[in-house]
């Protein structure tokens, strides 16, 4: 699948440099980074669904130790 990524100056900059830096080509710097944002976004998700239920069933709890 082919897909054409627009540019500006500092985002080639970053890229070349990256991609040396690195010793990879500047399309899995893109790709990397891409599945890596999508990993944390993954991560958050989950995080913030793990954290509503133990706010539902411990939320009296972590009420009354506030207060105190």
């Amino acid at each position: 699948m082919a897909l054409t990524v627009r540019t500006d100056s500092v985002l080639e900059e970053a890229l070349a440099s990256l991609s040396k830096l690195e010793g990879i080509s500047r399309q899995e710097i893109i790709r990397r980074a891409v599945l890596e944002r999508y990993e944390r976004s993954d991560h958050v998700i989950r995080t913030n669904d793990s954290t509503q239920r133990m706010v539902a069933r411990w939320g009296d709890v972590l009420e009354r130790l506030g207060s105190e």
